[in-house]
């Protein structure tokens, strides 16, 4: 870079920064450990400029500058261990160089390891190569010190700097950064001027629950970054910044980039919404999907248990179920082995219990509430001894209580398809759960419940979740005409296609509760008494 184009930058922003560089109070770190974090690749035309714009009042303020050369092709590195004996706060640089290229994501890792290990605060993202003023360290860091956000973020799209064409920045990639910005707001339901900024400010505290290992080492990290912060509920708040583009060597391929982002974003909603899990995101996979196509059993069981109801949900899981059946006007209660199911707060009570050793660590609590439904959805396979918690049941249910039993249909198309094939192959999710530990068909099932003293009044199937075998969404035109041929097609032949088998029980050979509950099935779904 010419020293023309760097005086003409420092005068541009200087003008704008002044404030900030002379206001002792925004600078203040609060008794934070601050740490000024640089990443640097081939910045050997540009690092010292970068450190000798530095606002003195930040020097003052901050802990450490930590320059992570990511394993540089030229000078850099050598130039930072010069530029680290001449400054004049020289003992607060450090330098590293990786042995080999970790990508930007893989260097800002490496960094925020070290800086979590060493007890800092507070990190600043700054770029080596010149891109974002140092003059506004300060605006970055100051709410984080002051308790008001947990990640801050430099925005070059606010305008109160002259806007992003004042400095430079191309037509094509304003409007690419418009419109990946955008589809980031729409999808996380976030309302940002600007995704793309590396220039940032977090604290450490809130980065360290942010597990790492698996998220990208491209540019794309800080998208992946923004979205779990977002999904871990840390405040985000964003400051204006200049804008400046030189001559320096753009090191990102503009339309991989766009294709990782919204390939990230798109990897994310799949997991959180239970269709795949991706490794980056694994940690926010649900403990349980909930299945939401129409004729699905989780839609199925919602339209037969209506409202007004008191439900005892066996095998509640995290309570998704539990919170859909409290928001129809329903009380319901659950039983897991969670210890903090994350919708506690939806159900009336909640027992802690493993249900691999039945009910009798609840038993008594239970005994002393009626219940009008009591459900055991997916959760019989899963058991050692199934039967024990049936039978139990015998001392909690009412005459009246009708018991909703679901098991995946293990005679369905594809599995015989499979085994045609001479594949009988367990998988993460679906009818081969791996965490199977009993199979049924739906005469099969059947026939297992009465053995344990249960009276069937009705039984129906549900169909394929096409949503989630397609990683899309519900409403989705393609799931919904595939949704549509499976409920046509497993009403004419369930114990081929259905998916799950579902039976309306009973305690005795009484059906007049039963009957009056049966007449609220959809007439959409398979039903073989």
């Amino acid at each position: 870079m010419s020293k023309q184009i760097i005086d003409n930058r420092a005068e541009n922003t200087f003008r704008t920064s002044q404030q900030f560089v002379e206001n002792e109070l925004l600078s203040e770190n609060h008794g934070k450990k601050i740490a000024i974090f640089i990443v640097t690749y081939n910045a050997v035309t540009t690092l010292a400029e970068v450190l000798n714009r530095i606002p003195e009042v930040v020097y003052k303020n901050v802990s450490r500058i930590l320059i992570f050369d990511d394993a540089s092709g030229d000078a850099t590195y050598e130039l930072a261990l010069g530029l680290k004996s001449t400054l004049p706060h020289a003992d607060k640089i450090e330098v590293f160089k990786h042995p080999k290229n970790l990508g930007y994501g893989g260097n800002q890792k490496a960094g925020y390891q070290h800086l979590i290990s060493e007890g800092f605060d507070v990190a600043i993202l700054l770029h080596g190569d010149g891109q974002y003023a140092p003059e506004f360290l300060a605006e970055l860091y100051h709410p984080l010190v002051t308790g008001e956000a947990d990640a801050v973020f430099g925005s070059r799209m606010m305008g109160d700097h002259g806007g992003p064409f004042r400095g430079g920045m191309p037509l094509y990639k304003y409007l690419g950064n418009r419109i990946l910005s955008s589809i980031a707001n729409l999808t996380l339901r976030m309302n940002l001027t600007e995704f793309h900024s590396g220039y940032r400010a977090y604290n450490l505290h809130a980065l360290k629950n942010i597990v790492m290992e698996n998220m990208t080492d491209d540019f794309h990290f800080d998208t992946e970054i923004i979205v779990k912060l977002h999904h871990l509920n840390y405040r985000i708040t964003e400051r204006a910044i200049p804008t400046y583009y030189g001559n320096e060597i753009c090191r990102v391929n503009g339309l991989k980039y766009a294709k990782n982002v919204t390939r990230s974003l798109r990897r994310y909603q799949q997991t959180v919404r239970g269709d795949r899990s991706f490794p980056e995101y694994q940690e926010f996979q649900p403990h349980y999907s909930l299945k939401e196509s129409e004729g699905s059993s989780h839609v199925v069981v919602k339209r037969m248990i209506g409202s007004g109801k008191v439900v005892l949900d066996i095998g509640c899981g995290e309570g998704s179920f539990a919170a859909q059946l409290r928001e129809q006007g329903n009380t319901v209660s659950g039983i897991d082995v969670l210890a903090s199911p994350a919708h506690r707060d939806k159900m009336e009570q909640y027992y802690q219990v493993d249900l691999d050793q039945g009910l009798d660590s609840c038993l008594t609590e239970i005994q002393g509430f009626r219940y009008d439904i009591i459900l055991l959805m997916d959760v019989l396979e899963h058991l050692r001894n199934p039967s024990q918690l049936l039978l139990q049941l015998r001392s909690v249910a009412d005459p009246g209580t009708l018991i909703l039993c679901s098991v995946p249909n293990v005679a369905n198309i594809t599995v015989r398809l499979s085994l045609l094939f001479g594949r009988f192959t367990y998988s993460e999710k679906g009818i081969l759960d791996k965490t199977h530990l009993r199979f049924w068909t739906g005469s099969s099932f059947r026939r297992f419940v009465e053995e344990n003293g249960l009276s069937v009044r009705r039984k129906t199937s549900s169909i394929i979740p096409m949503e989630l075998v397609l990683g899309l969404p519900h409403q989705n035109v393609v799931c919904r005409v595939l949704n549509f041929s499976l409920r046509v097609a497993t009403r004419l032949m369930p114990g081929l296609f259905g998916y799950q088998t579902i039976l309306i029980c009973s305690l005795s050979n009484n059906s007049s509760g039963s009957q009056a509950f049966s007449a609220g099935l959809p007439d959409r779904v398979a039903d073989a008494s």
